[in-house]
């Protein structure tokens, strides 16, 4: 059986098709565009006309793929952006015109779907912390290998923090201390989850944590890596590096792509202060997440 899971995140849509076979998945096809869905008023819930039409566009040009592909079923997941937005209905209606059915996730089963992720690549061992930076919304799930321990999703999405708080170039202590205060009031269920699992390693789930990966080590293939163990007084440096750059210097910076030149500072400040505040003495990149998560659903339910 073929499957097809896109994930409309709220900076890139990503578009995965894979052969399944019982409970296992090879990867045919995969690719991604960063539509910014989020871009300039994710914090007024609107998807601006720019981000609706690039949004709409990619989705038409996913559609040749899966049908060139074969594919028996395929799911389009929407997150945060699309969760929170106004007009979210009207983006959902304007890709139902355009041959796909969207379904909009609750952050409680986005959180689930990464856990699902994180799990198929094995990277779990002892009490984790899973953390997953998205552009509207954070997730994070206390596990084992046993299964998922606790879970919940936050409006901490690295596009919002930026539009409410990044405002000096490179970031003020000021605009630092803002992003601080405001997660640490966000957080507080998660700091007393913690106190009672005390989770020891911390999971970064993609994207920024991707990004962190190939910092590190030039020498990484993100396209063959399922997970990796990144070095945690290595990361803090790279992470203060970033937060005291200028975008001109971070825009130069080898392997940072132009989407995460600014929003990897706030993800950055964000990793920090879990690392600090939960006291999580080892870190870890999963290369899987809500897109493989589903993907593995889709695999596992069909093998039923």
């Amino acid at each position: 059986m073929k499957a097809a899971v896109i994930d409309l995140g709220t900076n890139t849509f990503h578009l995965i098709i894979a052969e399944c076979s019982g409970s296992d998945v090879e990867v045919l096809y995969k690719t991604n565009v960063p539509v910014r869905l989020g871009q300039g008023r994710i914090n007024e819930n609107i998807i601006i006309p720019e981000a609706f039409e690039r949004g709409i566009r990619t989705l038409k040009d996913f559609k040749p793929e899966i049908d060139k592909h074969h594919v028996n079923v395929t799911r389009a997941i929407a997150t945060s952006a699309l969760r929170s937005a106004d007009n979210g209905q009207d983006f959902v209606d304007a890709a139902k015109l355009a041959g796909l059915e969207i379904e909009v996730i609750s952050g409680d089963q986005e959180a689930a779907y990464i856990f699902e992720g994180v799990k198929a690549t094995g990277t779990i061992d002892g009490t984790s912390l899973i953390m997953d930076i998205g552009g509207g919304s954070t997730e994070f799930i206390i596990c084992d290998e046993k299964g998922l321990i606790w879970k919940k999703s936050y409006n901490l999405g690295a596009a919002r923090l930026m539009q409410a708080y990044f405002k000096t170039d490179p970031i003020s202590n000021e605009n630092q201390a803002a992003i601080i205060a405001h997660i640490s009031r966000e957080l507080k269920d998660l700091k007393e989850a913690c106190k009672q699992h005390n989770p020891q390693r911390l999971i970064g789930s993609a994207g920024a944590f991707e990004t962190f990966a190939v910092l590190l080590n030039e020498a990484i293939d993100l396209q063959n890596t399922i997970s990796a163990e990144l070095d945690p007084e290595a990361y803090k440096q790279l992470a203060g590096q970033l937060i005291r750059s200028t975008h001109e210097e971070r825009k130069h910076i080898k392997g940072l792509i132009p989407l995460r030149v600014d929003m990897i500072v706030i993800a950055s400040i964000l990793t920090n202060y879990v690392i600090k505040e939960l006291d999580l003495n080892s870190l870890h990149l999963s290369a899987y997440d809500l897109k493989m998560g589903v993907l593995y659903s889709i695999c596992q339910s069909n093998g039923q």
